[in-house]
This record gives C-alpha cells, structure tokens and sequence, in this order.
C-alpha cells in the first residue's frame, strides 16, 4: 500500500497539562486547510466499521482525539497518479495526526480500541448527503478483505 495522491498526514501538537491536554486539530493558515464548512464528531465501536464512503467536493480534516481508529482510503480516481491504490493507517492520542483526504477518495474506518473510538472531522464545506457516495463494505471496485472478516 503506498500513498494517496493528494493525501495529506500532518503531525498535530498536543499541549499536555496537568489539568487536562490541549489536542490541536486545524489552524487557518495550515496548507490542508481548505475553507471550513462544518465540524463533527463520529464514533465507531470496537471492531465495527464504517464505510465506504467518497465525498465529491468536501475535503476532510481528520484527527482521533480518543480511542484508536484504522482508516482505509482508496484511489478511484481515474486521472490520479495513485488510481487503485490504497492506504491504511492508525490515529489515536498516541499517533496524534491529521488526515486529509481530497475529494474523490473512498474511505472506511474501523474501531479499534475498547471503549469509545472518536474522530474530529472539519469539513470544507456543510454536509450535503446529495455530495457523497456510498459502497457496501463488499463490492466490485474496492478488494479489501480485513474488513470483511
């Protein structure tokens, strides 16, 4: 699995503290920043998956302030350097990084810790249902079997 064209992983800062950490997610002048149209939380189980999923037009900032969470991404785009390839990775406290995902570009995401798994998502534009595609966990573009077991 190589790198997504156009998918950005960026380290963000956690401020830790005594009283409790500051976890920054996006800043304005960020070059992943791609204008801000809503933000949102989602969870997932452990071991349950979400997905697939490609939004259009709305470019995703994602960070995973609790839990642990795989993503999975896949290139459909036909005039992408990166067409039919994936990419996996793991967020968490731990692994405390920003996913940007541009427009065009499947993703699934699974829990993997016990207890609550929580991503932040800033959208570039408000959630529109009528801007996104879905798939079925199995289907006959995206092979990816780990999530099917």
């Amino acid at each position: 699995m190589g790198l997504i064209e156009g998918v950005q992983i960026t380290p963000v800062k956690i401020i830790e503290n005594p009283s409790g950490n500051i976890m920054h997610a996006l800043k304005q002048h960020e070059s992943s920043f791609a204008g801000f149209g809503e933000a949102y939380f989602s969870t997932v189980q452990c071991d349950s998956v979400k997905g697939w999923k490609k939004h259009r037009e709305m470019v995703l900032n994602i960070v995973v302030p609790v839990g642990c969470i795989q993503f999975v991404l896949f290139d459909g785009r036909t005039g992408s350097k990166s067409y039919m390839q994936m990419q996996e990775l793991q967020l968490s406290p731990g692994n405390y990084q920003r996913l940007t995902v541009p427009p065009g570009v499947w993703m699934a995401f699974k829990g993997r810790s016990k207890g609550l798994n929580m991503l932040l998502n800033i959208g570039s534009i408000p959630h529109d249902p009528a801007e996104a595609d879905n798939l079925p966990l199995k289907n006959d573009l995206i092979n990816y079997q780990p999530f099917l077991i």
